[in-house]
Order: structure tokens, then sequence, then C-alpha cells
């Protein structure tokens, strides 16, 4: 029996090579040779940040189970200059090894405030702490890590895989602790969760009910910006309700593609209308207005010169910013072509040319100068806003898309500081056409007004970059909408009839709106439409009595081709016919779900008999044609501020 044992322990040793992982390891030390305990360690590929790790106690680090290939890995730890190491090979089926030392910084870390929080009513006896810990301090620690100061504390016990903190033996939440005004729980500091506090969002006053009677026409601007889509669902993620400004209704309706007919050929898009009962108002209708651009592959669009305008300031240190930036660049940089041309230019205090205009397939080249950017320094964006508009003058293609694109958390406090001469300074490149899109990141000081209104004197969009899937979308996915304009200038005019339409509201659109005699001036700026883009609007209807299936009015419309400056008209006449809500089509259900869980978050004078089980119902029976499960997360987003809402509802009773 021990004879056989042996024989397959022999066995099982000469086949472990057959079966080994493809790993990489290493220990990472400073200069005099001591290890850096708990670092970070990110490895890259292709400029598109893979996975990470920390160092052990003795400051080694592990990658299992990696595909073969060719890797950047990079080091960063407090104190230290971080460390960046390019093309490391990784061969399959060996454990690959790779040791990385780390200089120390000239700016060090000199004190860690740690403070308990407690709600003071009623303090009959003091039992909380606060201490300040010096860098004197940290140094004479057994650990070098801000996260585990925690965990020196006297009866702190805890399990690095659960990420849990256990204080004498009490539930791991039991007890806060908070370093910087951050709560810390376990081994790990999160990311500063949002607040409407430190960040900015324009008024909204939601349109009224107007008598079609009085006012016949509605005038609007479409607006294909998404960006309150995935700031509202970063809030709720983290666990707070957005603030009400920051919902803006078009914004969440349009970040979803609708199943619209395609344009005729010929004809730069299509417009579809339906009517339908108002789901959160009985007796009321609700007309819903689709259009979709025509529809082109990225592989045969117009050459692109792009500039992107980078933001480096030390406000974009933060994971959610400056690193998901350079991710999201990755990804863009993957699908340019030889035809197009990418240009960098940063700021921080001062501006930087980082990358002249480049061919899109030099995407090493492009990757390289990405992967080096590092935050720091004060904000000055204005003499770099002059320099990207520089760039991509000098590159310009005539029968091209020619664009900068500003990711930035908004940020904005030396050059062009005043706002009105920052907005007038990019209608003035736009009519040369450059246009100026804009990627916002982050929390905390986040200026979603000022961001929107760029993007908007821009003829550009507006997105919100929330995760790595959100820049997908926005960059890959719907890339050619985003580059890639086939119309500008786009109104919309509805004209009711009052002898069949007793009051309407607009649904959104509130910083869209427009004159009456707006709509044939063509020296009126309005929203741009991108290749395959939809447009959707919503007016929540009051009949006149006895007024059935008559038409509401005619629907007027204008847009200019990207290279005239004189506008085409269509009019599209609407409905009167009153479907069952169960007879409409998903596209109507689909946006009347959104537009309910909107008037729910903004807790809408206008909302009837909205609630979020009501926009979940709706969402839920509209799924069909959902490739990308945008859909399917709407219904598990709503979910998510059921529960939001029910738990702060508990909290408020106690």
């Amino acid at each position: 029996m021990k004879t056989k044992l042996l024989a397959l322990l022999a066995l099982w040793v000469l086949a472990l090579p057959l079966y080994a992982q493809t790993s990489l390891s290493g220990k990472v030390t400073d200069d005099t040779g001591e290890p850096i305990i708990f670092g970070s360690v990110a490895l890259y590929k292709n400029g598109v940040l893979i996975t990470g790790t920390e160092t052990d106690f003795d400051g080694y680090y592990h990658f299992a189970s990696l595909d073969p290939g060719t890797y950047a890995v990079e080091t960063s730890y407090v104190g230290y200059t971080k460390q960046r190491i390019e093309r490391v090979l990784v061969y399959a089926g060996k454990a690959n090894k790779l040791d990385i030392e780390m200089t120390a910084d000239a700016v060090n870390l000199d004190e860690v405030v740690v403070t308990s929080y407690k709600i003071p009513l009623v303090e009959q006896d003091n039992c909380t702490q606060g201490a300040t810990i010096v860098s004197d301090q940290i140094r004479n620690l057994p650990t070098r890590n801000i996260n585990s100061l925690a965990a020196t504390t006297a009866g702190v016990s805890g399990a690095k895989a659960s990420n849990e903190l256990k204080i004498r033996g009490s539930r791991s939440n039991a007890t806060d602790y908070y370093v910087d005004g951050i709560r810390v729980q376990g081994n790990a500091i999160p990311e500063q969760a949002p607040t409407a506090a430190g960040e900015g969002y324009a008024e909204i006053v939601e349109n009224e009910f107007i008598a079609a009677g009085t006012e016949a026409f509605s005038t609007f601007s479409i607006d294909v910006d998404k960006a309150a889509y995935s700031n509202v669902r970063r809030f709720i993620t983290a666990g707070q309700l957005p603030p009400a400004d920051a919902v803006r209704t078009e914004e969440l309706i349009n970040y979803f593609d609708y199943a619209y007919p395609l344009p005729e050929r010929g004809n730069a898009f299509a417009v579809e209308t339906e009517l339908g009962p108002c789901p959160w108002q009985e007796g009321h209708q609700l007309l819903h207005i689709g259009i979709k651009g025509f529809e082109a592959s990225p592989v045969d669009a117009p050459p692109a010169n792009l500039v992107f305008l980078i933001d480096v300031s030390g406000s974009m240190g933060s994971a959610n910013k400056l690193p998901l930036v350079k991710q999201a660049l990755g990804l863009l940089t993957e699908e340019l072509r030889a035809q197009d041309r990418v240009s960098i230019v940063t700021y921080a205090g001062g501006f930087q040319v980082a990358l002249l205009p480049t061919p899109g397939d030099q995407k090493e080249q492009i990757m390289n100068v990405v992967n080096k950017l590092g935050a720091g320094g004060g904000t000055a964006g204005g003499a770099a806003l002059h320099r990207a508009y520089e760039l991509a003058s000098q590159y310009f293609q005539p029968d091209g898309s020619n664009r900068v694109i500003l990711a930035t958390d908004g940020d904005f406090n030396v050059g062009i500081s005043s706002p009105e001469e920052l907005e007038a300074f990019i209608a003035e490149k736009r009519a040369t056409g450059i246009y100026l899109s804009v990627l916002g990141f982050g929390t905390g000081n986040y200026k979603d007004d000022r961001l929107e209104i760029l993007a908007n004197k821009g003829n550009g969009n507006y997105a919100y970059i929330d995760g790595i899937k959100e820049a997908e979308k926005v960059l890959v996915t719907e890339m050619a909408g985003t580059l890639f304009a086939i119309a500008k200038d786009v109104k919309l005019q509805v004209e009711f009839d009052s002898n069949t339409v007793q009051t309407y509201r607009l649904i959104g659109y509130e910083n869209r709106l427009l004159a009456k005699e707006d709509f044939e001036d063509d020296t009126k700026d309005a929203g741009e439409l991108g290749a395959g883009h939809t447009v959707t609007a919503l007016y929540e209807i009051v009949p006149q009595p006895g007024a059935e299936s008559e038409p509401l009015g005619t629907l007027h419309l204008r847009y200019k081709e990207p290279a005239e400056s004189q506008s085409r008209y269509l009019k599209h006449e609407l409905p009167g016919d009153v479907q069952l809500l169960e007879q409409t089509s998903e596209n109507f259900r689909f946006a009347a779900a959104v537009a309910t869980y909107a008037h729910c978050l903004r807790d809408s004078k206008h909302k009837g008999l909205a609630t979020l089980s009501l926009a979940r119902e709706l969402a839920d029976q509209a799924r069909q044609d959902d490739l990308e499960n945008y859909r399917a997360d709407f219904v598990e987003l709503i979910k998510q501020t059921e529960n939001l809402t029910a738990q702060l509802a508990t909290a408020g009773q106690k």
C-alpha cells in the first residue's frame, strides 16, 4: 500500500508542470530593501485596468490565473513615487516573477485624524473617543497602511476575506471608524460617498400645464444627453437619494434606446408618435414622440479629429476620476482607425500638450501617453481650452468630425473663470465646426450644472461616467452617435388643437425650452443629433371632454445638415386614437416607466399616483428588445431605490 501511495505521489509531482497556472508574483521594496506593506499593485493590459491587489506583511503580491500576454504593472503607496513597469511578459503555464523597487517621495503624510462619530442627543455617559495620529507615530506602528490603523486598537479583530472589523466581540457594524470624514469598514477605505453638499446642480422648475386655447405652441430643443441617469445611478448605488435637481427627466428617458423605425433613404431621421393613457393620472393621456436618426457604422463613419482635454489636477486623483478616465480612453483607443487623429492636452496649474495629433492605428503610442497621466496641482482649464481648440483647428477635417472632448469633474477655478466668457468662447468655436463634448467623472465636488452648459453651448454630448461599463457604452457601443453628428440645431414645435386638447404639459426639457419665434430663427442654437441616436419626448395631456379620436394637432420639426446654415423643415400629424395601456408599444410603456420613476425621485407635484412599484411593473413588461441589458439594469435600479426609500422611512420613524 505504501508503495502505491509513493507511486501516485510521484505521478502527481511529475504532472504539476502540465497543470501549472499562469501567474505573476513578486516583492515590492523601498530603495533600502525594506518591504512595502499593504502597497497597491495594479495590473493593466492594453491600457485597461485588469485587476489589483495589495502586498502582504512581507511585501509580496500575487496574481493568479492570468492569460498569457504583455502587461503593465503599477505600484503605489503613500509617501512613495508611483512606479510603473511596461511590457511585462507573462508566459503561459509559468509562475512569472517581477520584483519592484519604489523610491520615497518628497511629499510625506503629515497626520491622519481618526474621530468617532455620534449624535449627541442624550449625553449621560461619554463613551466615545477621538485621537490624532501623527507621522512619527505612524512610522513606529506595526503597519504603514492608513487603512489598517483601526486594527491596531485594543480589542479589534477582523478577517481579511470578509473585510470586517469586530470590536471586543461585537457585531462588525456595531462600531464605525471614520478617517478624515470617510467611513472605514474592514481594511479598506471606500470612495467618498456622494453628497449634493459640494456638488453643483442647476435648479429645475418643472413645466406646468398650459391651456391650449391660450398658447397652442410648445417649442423646445432636442436633448440626447444622458448624464443625469448615470449620475442618479451613482447616488442610488451608494445608498443615497439624489437631489431633485440632479434628476433631469428627459435625460433619464433618453438614456435608453427605443425600437423606432429607421428613416427612409435620403432622410436624416424618422418620426413616430403614439397616444395612450397616462399611467399616473386617471383621465389624462400621454403623448409619446420618438425620433430616430439614420445609423452609421463606425467603420464607414467620416474621419475623426479628436482632442482630449483632460483634467489632471489634484481633485482628479481618486479612483473614480483620472484612473477611470484612463480606462475609458483605453477602450476608445481600441476603436480608433488609421484615418482618425487623436491629441491629448492636460491641465493642472498649467497645461501641457501630452500627445500631438496621432493616427488612430498608433495605439501603443497613444496608450503610452495615457498610462503616464497622473493627478496633481491646481486647476487651470482656460488656457488649456484655448490650446485644445488650436490643435483641433490646425488639423481640421472638412468632411469629418472635429471635436474637443473634455474629461473632468467640472472644478474649473482658474483660467476662463467667468461662465459667460467661457460659454461665449465655446459658442464661437462651435460656429467654426469644432464641437465640444463633455465626460464628467467623480463625486464630492462634481459640477453638473457647469458641465451641462458647456456641452450645450458646444453642440456636443454630455455623459457622466460612473464606471467602466458606462465608459464602454458611451465610447464603444454608442461611439458613432457620440462622435458623429448627422443634424444640428434640431428643434421641435408641437401645435396643439384646442378643440381636442384642454391643457398639456411637456415632461422634462425644462432647460431646453424655446420661444415660439425661435423655431423659425436659424440663428437660434439648438441640440445636435448623432448617428443612430433616438430622441424621446412625452406630453401629459388633459383632453377636451367628448373630443375622442380627434387628432391632437401637428408636430413641426426643423434641423440643419452639419455643414449647412439654413434649416430644413418636416411636419407630422399627431394621433387622436387612444390605445389601452396594455395595447401600447414597449417603447411607450418603457418611456412611461422611466418618467414615473423620475416623478418619484423628484417628488414631483405632478406625480399623481406614480409609485416606484408602478415604475417597476411598467418597465418589467417592456424588456423584449434589451440586447445590452440596460432595461434589466433599470428594473434592478428601481428595486434598489425601493429598498433604500424603505430603509430611510424606517430610520425616520425611529
